[in-house]
């Protein structure tokens, strides 16, 4: 005869709480959502009701079972493609960008230096103050360079705003622009400016020189900022360059900056699909998450395996999508661009 398993729960627990306590506690948290074990206990006391207050991680394990815990969506973890490789070795393969750290004039307002050099002869090709470093003026800035000095390859800076964002790929709306026109933005790895050791080896030369005292105002700051340009350039020998000025190294691009951006074009095999105002694209009837950075661009997926997508924007990769669970995964460090 096969014998009958039972279960091993027991059928009475002395310690359980009392199902009228938990329902006052569940309408308690009911009214105010938001409100913990602590403010609950407090509360439950204050009505006086004559009945054994649980503890405080009994009244969270109520909450929970209830149901009554609202799960925050949890930010993906940040991903960086690693550290920079590109060692030039003329002008124009990688220019270097950064904020300098800001300072107060005499007048009380803020200044933000934007200081840009050829990462080869370290030649300073600008560096203008701005009173807020966002993403219209420094664009500006860009394009008065671009015009001048014509398009670098590529461009090296950390990983902060304006440069970069929080977005797949780590793009911002100024890197997106950089791409559109031919140029490969680069990234420092956090926490590690020595990658970028030239150009914050100038910055302590620039603060020395230029901002102790600072000046008066922004445009006479601007003229200091001026005459260091000049004499960094074409007077100063450094011993990087065996005793070169940078000025005798440097010479403009020979790619101009067109005046329309060209067309986003991707191989015949690719996919591409163009990314909307919400950040998506649609695949197979489906909405997939790209990036809110990225709308209205277009990104383009290379099958590599039977469901599974190499996605790029441009000659920039940005991660890989696998078709069964309609998601994109960003950029693993130290993927080829």
């Amino acid at each position: 005869m096969e014998r009958i398993r039972q279960s091993r729960r027991p059928r009475f627990c002395p310690h359980k709480t009392p199902p009228e306590v938990e329902q006052i506690l569940v309408d308690i948290r009911r009214i105010h959502p938001t409100w913990g074990a602590k403010k609950l206990d407090e509360i439950f006391r204050r009505k006086n009701l004559g009945l054994v207050i649980p503890a405080r991680s009994t009244i969270c394990d109520i909450i929970q079972r209830n149901g009554l815990i609202t799960k925050h969506r949890r930010r993906p973890p940040l991903v960086h493609p690693g550290k920079p490789v590109t060692d030039p070795d003329k002008p124009n393969v990688l220019w270097a960008a950064d904020y300098k750290g800001e300072f107060k004039t005499q007048n009380g307002l803020y200044c933000y230096p934007l200081t840009v050099t050829d990462d080869f002869s370290r030649y300073i090709l600008g560096c203008h103050g701005l009173l807020r470093p966002i993403t219209v003026d420094t664009k500006k800035f860009f394009t008065k360079l671009f015009k001048t000095y014509g398009l670098p390859d590529r461009i090296k800076t950390d990983n902060g705003a304006p440069f970069a964002s929080t977005a797949l790929g780590r793009l911002s709306r100024l890197s997106i622009w950089w791409i559109r026109l031919g140029i490969i933005p680069e990234l420092i790895e956090p926490g590690q400016p020595q990658q970028n050791g030239r150009h914050e080896r100038m910055h302590k030369t620039l603060k020395n020189e230029t901002t102790r005292p600072p000046a008066r105002n922004l445009a006479q700051q601007q003229l200091r900022f001026n005459k260091f340009v000049q004499e960094f350039n074409t007077e100063r020998p450094h011993e990087a360059l065996n005793m070169k000025m940078p000025a005798e190294l440097y010479k403009p691009s020979c790619r101009e900056m067109p005046n329309k951006l060209p067309p986003m074009e991707y191989p015949g095999h690719f996919q591409v699909r163009r990314v909307s105002r919400n950040g998506g694209v649609r695949w197979k009837h489906r909405w997939v998450r790209a990036s809110h950075t990225l709308g209205e661009e277009f990104i383009g997926f290379e099958e590599i395996d039977n469901g599974i997508y190499e996605v790029y924007f441009g000659p920039v990769y940005l991660g890989r999508f696998f078709e069964d669970q309609f998601k994109i995964i960003p950029r693993n460090p130290g993927k080829e661009s």
